[in-house]
């Protein structure tokens, strides 16, 4: 296990500590049992939005998210509305992670957060862990799961929830574009070439909504956990961004992360080294779509539309961290290039509407 640990977790970062006294005086409140034990906390090493800690108390672990630091845009980074979500999709989708408890006390680590169960498997994202044998055969199985659980998940009846409580179904689509749209105009540093090409184009092409159901809408591989042998998935992370919604919204973000062998390097290299879906065996973006097609009778006609969409929101969501970088809000060195990148997936955006079948 000490070879995982290693892969997932790293010392907190500079600036992002915890106060562990109040922390612990929390833990021991919700969890008698633990008065006894050290509080330890790790801090894991993915991600690029919300903070995540790994907190261990003799053999009980948990799970912490919090909001980045720095002030966020407005409705972002709800850490009550992802925990009320975890409560509503776990007992019906069993990879979510079980919340355990919220806090809305800032005084405790800064800000809202909640805590949650922390589940067991394999995490991998540009790389797989060396203990791993991978096949090309493996990375097929592992698509095949990809897509199982998404259509899985879409098929969740909604009804059986309160997540209308707080989601807006209707016109989804047409609130989504103009809601990043607004969003990027709030995070712009510079002008970006293309960007009016491609946004008049979405406000224009939006297709109709013609079915709703629980969407993850940041389902990717690195948000997801493997099983020991890599047959199944026994986790799903990051629900901040879940609602009820186009079932093909999120195809479209799934495939807006699927990076395959013959894309373009500045698609490969945007966030660092390329995902390991470029090795030989993962499904092909196209693949990916046909086979949710099929597994979930649903019609895909539109996913061009999807997939450009997804792109802007992806180019939206570099460009609110690289405000926050330079706007001071966040030292992390990773994110001083993430307006090349930005603008690289606006150019991708426009591809995907006008030129499609390059981009599958």
């Amino acid at each position: 296990m000490t070879e995982r640990m290693e892969y997932e977790t790293v010392s907190v970062r500079k600036g992002e500590e915890l106060d562990k006294s109040k922390l612990k005086d929390f833990l021991v409140e919700h969890f008698p049992h633990l008065q006894q034990d050290e509080l330890s906390i790790k801090e894991f090493s993915a991600g690029h939005s919300n903070l995540t800690y790994l907190l261990s108390m003799g053999k009980w672990e948990g799970v912490l998210r919090r909001p980045p630091l720095g002030p966020v845009a407005p409705k972002a980074h709800d850490m009550k509305r992802e925990f009320r979500i975890l409560s509503e999709i776990h007992p019906l989708f069993d990879v979510t992670p079980k919340p355990y408890v919220f806090s809305e006390d800032e005084e405790i680590v800064g800000s809202p957060f909640f805590i949650m169960e922390r589940k067991r498997g394999e995490v991998f994202d540009t790389s797989f862990p060396p203990h791993l044998d991978v096949t090309p055969e493996v990375c097929k199985r592992i698509s095949e799961e990809m897509v199982s659980k998404l259509v899985e998940l879409h098929s969740i009846d909604h009804t059986k929830t309160s997540l209308h409580e707080i989601s807006r179904p209707e016109q989804f689509m047409e609130r989504q574009v103009h809601g990043w749209i607004n969003r990027y105009e709030r995070a712009k540093t510079s002008e970006i070439r293309e960007v009016d090409h491609l946004t008049q184009w979405l406000i224009k092409n939006v297709p109709e909504n013609a079915e709703s159901t629980v969407i993850h809408y940041d389902y990717k591989l690195n948000n997801s956990m493997f099983s020991d042998d890599l047959t199944s998935m026994v986790g799903l992370f990051d629900w901040e961004m879940a609602t009820v919604g186009d079932p093909l919204a999120d195809l479209g973000v799934a495939m807006g992360y699927w990076i395959q062998q013959d894309d373009p390097e500045l698609l490969k290299y945007g966030l660092g080294n390329p995902p390991v879906t470029i090795m030989n065996g993962f499904y092909s973006r196209r693949e990916f779509i046909e086979k949710y097609a099929m597994k979930s009778s649903r019609d895909v006609n539109h996913i061009h539309f999807y997939l450009s969409f997804a792109y802007f929101k992806l180019a939206v969501i570099v460009q609110q961290i690289y405000y926050r970088f330079k706007m001071g809000q966040t030292s992390d060195v990773r994110f001083s290039k993430f307006d090349r990148f930005a603008q690289s997936l606006i150019t991708l955006g426009n591809q995907a509407a006008f030129d499609f079948r390059e981009q599958i």
